[in-house]
């Protein structure tokens, strides 16, 4: 059994993790690619996981086979972002995913840090919806991040806003893009879905109804 540093901090994606705004994502997502004409599905919504807004704007020009000058394509994002708030701005505390409340609960009763690292550069808004804010100690979203996933940057931002250092970190996370940065970052992993897409990270539970501090510390073992 491999021993490790003890857990001090935990670090959470938003997106797919904690709450299921994917499928907003990709009904604005969609509805962008209609408007230019082509046909965006749910296959290809899987290759945006964990990728910042620009960034899947080019994977969806891609798909399309679309060519657009920088200009448009910020307006495009912005449109895009616009659908989404105006989806996510109906959301409540009952679209939090199975699992995440109660185990958030544990981990603050138990003092073990909670920091957000997440893309988002709306999660402020999800996270006030569903009435999370106050189960984290730092909240770090793609408004405070130059870099997006796999870049390590919005979890080494999190540790140093805990005062935790790497090795005293586990994440949590849906993308392969996050599983990477966490790698990226010196820290342990928990995937959060498929062990198809996520075999990189130490452990894969199919949600955080998985999740307890019990299963964590039998996961990660302390010295």
């Amino acid at each position: 059994m491999t021993l490790h540093t003890p857990i001090r901090a935990c670090l959470f994606d938003l997106d797919g993790v904690l709450v299921d705004t994917a499928k907003y994502h990709f009904l604005a997502w969609k509805r962008l690619a209609e408007e230019l004409g082509f046909t965006f599905t749910e296959q290809d919504n899987e290759r945006l996981k964990g990728v910042s807004r620009m960034a899947s704007l080019d994977i969806l020009l891609e798909i399309g086979g679309v060519s657009l000058d920088d200009e448009t394509k910020l307006a495009l994002a912005e449109k895009k972002n616009g659908w989404y708030v105006d989806y996510i701005s109906h959301m409540d505390e009952s679209e939090i995913l199975p699992g995440a409340l109660a185990f958030l609960q544990e981990l603050k009763a138990a003092g073990i840090l909670v920091a957000l690292g997440s893309a988002s550069k709306n999660a402020m808004t999800i996270l006030n919806n569903t009435k999370m804010v106050p189960y984290f100690d730092a909240i770090i979203d793609g408004t405070k991040t130059a870099s997006a996933k796999p870049d390590p940057e919005v979890f080494l931002l999190g540790a140093k806003e805990l005062n935790a250092s790497p090795s005293e970190c586990v994440v949590f996370e849906d993308a392969e893009a996050g599983i990477e940065a966490a790698i990226r970052a010196g820290m342990r992993s928990i995937g959060i879905g498929s062990k198809a897409t996520l075999g990189r990270a130490d452990e894969v539970v199919p949600s955080l109804q998985e999740m307890s501090i019990s299963r964590l510390t039998g996961i990660f073992p302390a010295q």
